[in-house]
């Protein structure tokens, strides 16, 4: 199996159990890979950006030797005291560079938590991979959906197994890194399924992978379910500042659609749900008819465009 060279990000930050715990067993596992993560935890920040601001960047080469093997493939890690997105901006746009690096997939997380249905909009996770997407790099954003333990091995097998699910058709080289040619570089096939394998590997559609608490081992490739969350917030009164709010949802609901991510983790199945890396009304938007296709699974529950 081609051992794919890997950008790795997060954003639970560098020092993260998830984040370590997956660059150990894929380092093993032969992957070349750099990683560029935030510094501090940055949970919930969507794409926001760091402007006009003296962002820390520092080589955690304490890192990166605990976890090299003797004889091991390349291993470099680095924080920056910034956003998800800035990770993968500054990544892309000078580690990468400077490392004489070219990765082949980027690979966010592992997030501690869930991010399905509307999380997707907020999530620093997914919002990494998505900006690493608009540089046309294919990427996966996976999660651990449960607050009940931080045991990452279940995790760590399903994104395992997609990776080299993604190496088998993959290319030489990323068609549209760095999108060189604009809107001009468009996906292509001679079949549905070829032009959405075409637009993963130009980024104009990347993964999401959730995990459930106790995985079952079977793979769903689904659509975005229905979650809402009631009761976000709550004042605390504050002496001599008035009232203050905190954000956090008290409940959430879950409605019980079918082919659904929120559905696959209730029936203790991993979730893969493809997503657009555009809006829809961009020029590079993949339309509905492919986005709806790219969720027609293979006999092992994952994407069979693969």
């Amino acid at each position: 199996m081609r051992k794919l060279p890997l950008f790795i990000t997060n954003d639970d930050g560098i020092d993260s159990e998830g984040l370590l715990s997956l660059v150990r067993s894929l380092h093993r596992r032969g992957h070349p890979i750099v990683v560029l993560a935030p510094e501090s935890e940055q949970s919930a920040t969507g794409m926001k950006l760091t402007l006009k601001s003296n962002m820390r960047f520092v080589e955690r080469e304490d890192l990166s030797k605990e976890i090299e093997i003797e004889g091991g493939p390349l291993l470099k890690m680095f924080s920056l005291d910034g956003s998800p997105c800035d990770c993968v901006i500054v990544g892309v746009e000078m580690v990468l560079k400077r490392e004489k690096f070219m990765p082949m997939l980027c690979v966010s997380g592992i997030n501690h938590g869930p991010n399905v249905s509307v999380d997707v909009l907020h999530s620093g996770t997914v919002s990494a991979a998505r900006e690493a997407s608009l540089y046309g790099m294919p990427s996966i954003a996976v999660s651990l959906a449960t607050y009940q333990h931080k045991n990452f091995s279940q995790s760590i097998a399903a994104i395992s197994r997609l990776i080299d699910a993604c190496s088998v058709n993959m290319p030489e080289y990323l068609p549209n890194f760095l999108r060189p040619d604009g809107t001009k570089n468009m996906p292509t096939g001679k079949s549905t399924k070829d032009t959405i394998r075409s637009a993963f590997h130009n980024g104009d559609i990347l993964l999401n992978l959730n995990i459930p608490e106790d995985w079952n081992g079977i793979y769903r490739t689904v659509g975005l379910g229905a979650r809402w969350y009631r009761s976000a917030t709550d004042s605390i009164n504050s002496e001599g500042t008035g009232v203050a709010f905190e954000v956090g949802a008290a409940t959430i609901d879950e409605e019980d659609i079918p082919d659904t991510d929120c559905n696959a983790l209730n029936s203790g199945c991993a979730s893969i749900s493809p997503l657009g890396s555009w809006p829809s009304n961009h020029p590079l938007g993949v339309s509905d008819k492919i986005l709806e296709s790219a969720s027609d699974e293979d006999n092992e529950g994952l994407p069979n465009w693969l």
